[in-house]
C-alpha cells in the first residue's frame, strides 16, 4: 500500500473528483445529499490493507443508497449532491475533528491504511475529499436562497439489517435533531403505507457530535430537514431501488404540497 505521506496531495488530476451532481437546474424545493455514495478507495491509499470483501460491505459506504437518491433525484427534478469515496478515507458525514472521522475500527472490522496518521496526512483527506463537498453545498444552498428557491434538505442514508449480531427491524427510518416539520410528515406517510416498520430516529438520531451535514448544512441555515435511512438489504438491487425511490417519489411530492398549503418554504 501506497502512502499519501509521501506527497502533499491524496488526489491526482487522474482520480476522480469526490463530488458528483445530479439535476443541477432542478427546481423542486428539494436539494437531496448522499455523504456514503461511493465506495472509491484513492489508488494513493492502495486498499487500505483490506480484501476487497471488505470493501464492498456496508463499512465502506452505504450500499443501495445511490441508485434510490440518482432515481428518486429524477423522478422529482431535484437537484442531488453526493460523495465518490469511501467513508472509510473520511466521513464525510462526521465532525472532521472526531475520532470516527477517519476510522481505526468499523464495526468489527480494523483499518490498516488508517492507523498511526499523522495531523498532516489526516488535513489532506480533509482538504481533498471532505472539504471539497461540503463547500459544494454550502455554494448551492447559498445559490438557491440568493434566487429565493424553497429549499428543503434530505439527506439520504442506508443502514445494513444487522449491526455487531443485533437484527434492526425497521424498513426506513426518519433522522432528525431540532427540525420539528419535515420529520413528523414523513413518519406519518411512511406509516400510512401500512406495509413498513417505521423508526423514529432509529437506527440513529442526529446529533452534533455524530452527524455533520444536517447540524451543519439543515439546521444552521435554519432550513427544513430530515435524513432518510432505507435497509440495505431492500435496496441491494435495481428492482428495489426503483421501488422505494418511486415510493418516496410519491410521498415526498404529497409532504410538499402540505408544507407549500401551511407554510412559506
Amino acid at each position: 500500500m501506497s502512502d499519501a505521506g509521501d506527497t502533499a496531495h491524496l488526489l491526482t488530476q487522474a482520480d476522480v473528483p469526490p463530488v458528483i451532481e445530479f439535476n443541477e437546474a432542478g427546481d423542486s424545493p428539494y436539494l437531496f445529499t448522499c455523504d456514503h455514495y461511493g465506495r472509491i478507495i484513492p489508488p494513493a491509499l492502495g486498499d487500505l490493507g483490506l480484501p476487497e470483501s471488505e470493501l464492498t460491505r456496508h463499512i465502506a459506504w452505504d450500499v443501495g443508497i445511490a441508485g434510490v437518491a440518482e432515481r428518486l433525484a429524477s423522478h422529482l427534478g431535484a437537484h442531488l449532491v453526493a460523495q465518490r469515496y469511501s467513508r472509510l478515507v473520511i466521513d464525510c458525514n462526521r465532525p472532521p475533528d472526531v475520532a470516527s472521522s477517519i476510522p481505526l475500527i468499523s464495526e468489527a472490522t480494523t483499518i490498516p491504511g488508517n492507523e498511526g496518521l499523522t495531523p498532516a496526512l489526516r488535513q489532506i483527506r480533509r482538504r481533498e475529499v471532505f472539504d471539497p463537498y461540503h463547500r459544494r453545498i454550502g455554494e448551492i444552498i447559498e445559490a438557491r436562497l440568493q434566487r429565493k428557491q424553497p429549499t428543503v434538505l434530505v439527506a439520504l442514508h442506508s443502514f445494513t439489517p444487522v449491526y455487531a449480531g443485533i437484527a434492526r427491524p425497521w424498513h426506513i427510518g426518519t433522522l432528525y435533531h431540532r427540525d420539528r416539520t419535515l420529520p413528523p410528515l414523513l413518519l406519518r406517510h411512511l406509516r400510512a403505507e401500512g406495509d413498513l416498520v417505521v423508526g423514529d430516529n432509529e437506527p440513529y438520531a442526529v446529533s452534533d457530535t455524530t452527524d455533520y451535514t444536517i447540524p451543519v448544512h439543515g439546521e444552521r441555515r435554519g432550513l427544513i430537514n430530515s435524513g432518510i435511512e432505507i435497509r440495505q438489504d431492500l435496496i441491494g438491487d435495481e428492482s428495489g431501488q426503483r421501488q422505494w425511490a418511486d415510493r418516496l417519489a410519491r410521498i415526498l411530492r404529497e409532504i410538499e404540497e402540505m408544507i407549500r398549503k401551511e407554510m412559506v418554504i
